[in-house]
Protein backbone atom coordinates (compact mmCIF):
# COMPACT_ATOMS: atom_id res chain seq x y z
CA UNK A 1 0.00 0.00 0.00
CA UNK A 2 2.73 2.41 0.69
CA UNK A 3 4.71 1.87 -2.26
CA UNK A 4 1.45 2.26 -4.07
CA UNK A 5 1.09 5.55 -2.64
CA UNK A 6 4.47 6.68 -3.35
CA UNK A 7 3.65 5.64 -7.12
CA UNK A 8 0.73 7.57 -7.18
CA UNK A 9 2.27 11.01 -5.78
CA UNK A 10 5.18 10.74 -8.22
CA UNK A 11 2.59 10.62 -10.88
CA UNK A 12 0.67 13.37 -9.70
CA UNK A 13 4.29 15.26 -9.15
CA UNK A 14 5.03 14.29 -12.57
CA UNK A 15 1.72 15.52 -13.63
CA UNK A 16 2.23 18.82 -12.35
CA UNK A 17 5.74 19.59 -14.51
CA UNK A 18 5.66 22.47 -16.94
CA UNK A 19 5.41 21.20 -20.61
CA UNK A 20 5.51 24.70 -21.75
CA UNK A 21 6.91 27.96 -20.97
CA UNK A 22 7.05 31.12 -22.20
CA UNK A 23 8.17 34.63 -21.12
CA UNK A 24 4.81 37.22 -21.46
CA UNK A 25 6.86 40.01 -19.89
CA UNK A 26 8.25 41.73 -16.64
CA UNK A 27 6.89 42.93 -13.38
CA UNK A 28 9.39 44.71 -11.56
CA UNK A 29 12.25 42.14 -11.00
CA UNK A 30 9.53 39.58 -11.20
CA UNK A 31 9.21 37.31 -14.68
CA UNK A 32 5.68 36.78 -16.00
CA UNK A 33 5.61 33.60 -17.30
CA UNK A 34 2.64 31.75 -19.29
CA UNK A 35 3.56 27.86 -17.64
CA UNK A 36 1.18 25.51 -19.97
CA UNK A 37 -0.91 28.50 -20.72
CA UNK A 38 -1.58 29.73 -16.98
CA UNK A 39 0.04 32.60 -16.36
CA UNK A 40 2.13 32.82 -13.07
CA UNK A 41 4.22 35.44 -11.47
CA UNK A 42 7.92 34.09 -10.23
CA UNK A 43 10.42 36.44 -8.37
CA UNK A 44 14.09 35.20 -8.65
CA UNK A 45 15.02 32.07 -6.51
CA UNK A 46 11.04 30.97 -6.55
CA UNK A 47 9.64 27.84 -8.22
CA UNK A 48 6.23 27.04 -10.08
CA UNK A 49 6.01 24.04 -11.55
CA UNK A 50 8.94 22.25 -11.77
CA UNK A 51 10.02 26.26 -13.64
CA UNK A 52 12.80 27.69 -11.51
CA UNK A 53 13.28 31.49 -11.79
CA UNK A 54 17.19 32.20 -11.58
CA UNK A 55 17.52 35.63 -12.53
CA UNK A 56 16.33 38.72 -14.51
CA UNK A 57 17.51 42.02 -16.47
CA UNK A 58 15.60 43.67 -19.16
CA UNK A 59 13.37 41.59 -21.27
CA UNK A 60 14.94 38.05 -20.33
CA UNK A 61 14.56 35.55 -17.34
CA UNK A 62 17.11 33.04 -16.94
CA UNK A 63 15.35 30.14 -15.69
CA UNK A 64 15.70 25.91 -14.54
CA UNK A 65 13.25 23.71 -16.72
CA UNK A 66 13.62 20.07 -15.78
CA UNK A 67 17.46 20.75 -15.01
CA UNK A 68 18.76 22.42 -17.83
CA UNK A 69 19.31 26.26 -17.77
CA UNK A 70 17.49 28.01 -20.68
CA UNK A 71 17.53 31.59 -21.22
CA UNK A 72 13.60 32.93 -22.27
CA UNK A 73 13.19 36.52 -24.00
CA UNK A 74 9.47 38.29 -24.52
CA UNK A 75 7.83 37.04 -27.56
CA UNK A 76 10.31 33.94 -27.82
CA UNK A 77 8.79 30.44 -28.65
CA UNK A 78 7.48 28.16 -25.78
CA UNK A 79 10.43 26.46 -23.75
CA UNK A 80 9.95 22.72 -23.51
CA UNK A 81 10.19 20.31 -20.21
CA UNK A 82 10.83 16.59 -20.56
CA UNK A 83 12.80 13.99 -18.73
CA UNK A 84 14.71 13.16 -22.08
CA UNK A 85 17.16 16.00 -22.26
CA UNK A 86 20.28 15.36 -23.75
CA UNK A 87 23.41 16.10 -21.49
CA UNK A 88 25.71 19.14 -22.38
CA UNK A 89 28.20 18.73 -25.47
CA UNK A 90 31.55 19.19 -24.83
CA UNK A 91 33.20 18.91 -28.74
CA UNK A 92 32.85 21.00 -31.65
CA UNK A 93 34.03 19.56 -34.84
CA UNK A 94 34.25 22.10 -38.01
CA UNK A 95 35.46 21.59 -41.27
CA UNK A 96 37.34 23.98 -43.32
CA UNK A 97 35.95 25.89 -45.84
CA UNK A 98 36.65 28.19 -48.35
CA UNK A 99 39.14 30.47 -48.02
CA UNK A 100 40.48 28.21 -45.72
CA UNK A 101 38.12 29.76 -43.17
CA UNK A 102 35.79 27.62 -40.45
CA UNK A 103 31.88 28.21 -40.17
CA UNK A 104 29.14 26.95 -38.36
CA UNK A 105 25.61 26.71 -38.13
CA UNK A 106 24.47 28.09 -34.61
CA UNK A 107 22.28 30.26 -32.34
CA UNK A 108 22.00 33.12 -30.27
CA UNK A 109 19.38 32.95 -27.75
CA UNK A 110 17.44 30.14 -29.43
CA UNK A 111 17.36 32.02 -32.84
CA UNK A 112 19.73 30.91 -35.91
CA UNK A 113 22.76 32.23 -36.87
CA UNK A 114 25.88 32.02 -39.21
CA UNK A 115 29.28 31.70 -37.27
CA UNK A 116 32.65 32.73 -38.85
CA UNK A 117 35.33 31.55 -36.91
CA UNK A 118 37.52 34.82 -35.83
CA UNK A 119 40.21 33.60 -33.72
CA UNK A 120 41.57 37.52 -34.01
CA UNK A 121 38.32 38.87 -32.40
CA UNK A 122 38.23 39.48 -28.38
CA UNK A 123 34.68 38.66 -28.50
CA UNK A 124 31.78 37.05 -30.76
CA UNK A 125 30.71 40.38 -33.03
CA UNK A 126 27.88 40.92 -34.99
CA UNK A 127 26.36 44.26 -37.24
CA UNK A 128 23.43 46.25 -35.48
CA UNK A 129 21.62 44.53 -38.36
CA UNK A 130 22.22 41.14 -36.63
CA UNK A 131 21.49 42.51 -33.46
CA UNK A 132 17.75 43.89 -33.75
CA UNK A 133 17.07 40.41 -36.11
CA UNK A 134 17.72 38.97 -32.91
CA UNK A 135 15.65 40.96 -30.64
CA UNK A 136 18.72 41.98 -28.49
CA UNK A 137 18.64 45.46 -26.86
CA UNK A 138 22.12 46.43 -27.98
CA UNK A 139 22.04 49.83 -27.19
CA UNK A 140 21.45 49.30 -23.20
CA UNK A 141 24.99 47.77 -23.53
CA UNK A 142 28.27 49.77 -22.49
CA UNK A 143 28.97 52.13 -25.02
CA UNK A 144 32.32 51.59 -26.61
CA UNK A 145 34.88 52.34 -29.35
CA UNK A 146 36.23 49.90 -31.94
CA UNK A 147 39.06 50.27 -34.28
CA UNK A 148 38.48 50.00 -38.13
CA UNK A 149 40.07 50.92 -41.33
CA UNK A 150 37.81 54.37 -41.03
CA UNK A 151 38.91 55.03 -38.05
CA UNK A 152 37.13 54.59 -34.49
CA UNK A 153 33.65 53.87 -34.36
CA UNK A 154 30.98 53.68 -31.88
CA UNK A 155 29.67 50.19 -30.32
CA UNK A 156 28.25 48.60 -27.93
CA UNK A 157 29.27 45.52 -24.93
CA UNK A 158 26.88 43.26 -23.77
CA UNK A 159 26.39 40.14 -22.69
CA UNK A 160 24.68 37.52 -24.64
CA UNK A 161 22.71 34.63 -22.62
CA UNK A 162 23.60 31.49 -24.86
CA UNK A 163 26.00 30.88 -27.60
CA UNK A 164 25.11 27.22 -29.12
CA UNK A 165 26.68 25.33 -31.64
CA UNK A 166 25.23 21.57 -32.27
CA UNK A 167 24.60 20.22 -28.61
CA UNK A 168 27.47 22.45 -26.95
CA UNK A 169 25.54 25.45 -25.45
CA UNK A 170 27.90 28.32 -23.99
CA UNK A 171 26.03 31.10 -21.17
CA UNK A 172 26.65 34.60 -20.31
CA UNK A 173 28.86 35.59 -23.65
CA UNK A 174 30.59 38.72 -24.13
CA UNK A 175 29.19 40.46 -27.74
CA UNK A 176 30.15 43.49 -29.11
CA UNK A 177 27.69 45.16 -31.86
CA UNK A 178 28.59 47.99 -34.25
CA UNK A 179 27.17 49.43 -37.55
CA UNK A 180 29.36 47.79 -39.68
CA UNK A 181 28.16 45.68 -41.89
CA UNK A 182 29.20 41.71 -41.71
CA UNK A 183 28.00 38.92 -43.86
CA UNK A 184 28.70 36.52 -40.71
CA UNK A 185 28.28 36.93 -36.73
CA UNK A 186 32.28 36.54 -35.71
CA UNK A 187 32.39 33.68 -33.24
CA UNK A 188 35.37 35.42 -30.93
CA UNK A 189 37.47 34.66 -28.20
CA UNK A 190 34.89 35.25 -25.75
CA UNK A 191 33.31 31.73 -26.88
CA UNK A 192 36.45 30.42 -28.33
CA UNK A 193 38.44 30.60 -24.76
CA UNK A 194 36.24 28.40 -22.60
CA UNK A 195 37.31 25.59 -25.20
CA UNK A 196 40.51 23.94 -26.07
CA UNK A 197 41.18 24.25 -29.77
CA UNK A 198 43.20 21.90 -32.11
CA UNK A 199 43.88 21.97 -35.80
CA UNK A 200 43.55 18.58 -37.17
CA UNK A 201 43.77 18.03 -41.39
CA UNK A 202 40.77 20.08 -42.32
CA UNK A 203 39.01 20.28 -39.02
CA UNK A 204 38.75 22.78 -36.19
CA UNK A 205 38.01 20.98 -32.75
CA UNK A 206 36.76 22.56 -30.00
CA UNK A 207 37.14 20.92 -26.67
CA UNK A 208 35.24 22.42 -23.71
CA UNK A 209 37.46 23.72 -20.97
CA UNK A 210 35.16 24.89 -18.76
Amino acid sequence: MQRLAALLLALAAFGAAAQSVTLQGMLGTKALLMIDGAPKTVAPGDSVQGVKVLSTSGDQAVVEIGGKRQTLHVGDAPASMGSTESPRGNRIVLPVGSGGHFFASGSINGKPVEFLVDTGATSVAMSVGDAQRLGLDYQSGRPIGVNTANGVVPAWLLRLGSVRIGDVEVYDVDAVVSPASMPYVLLGNSFLNRFQMTRQNDQMVLERRY
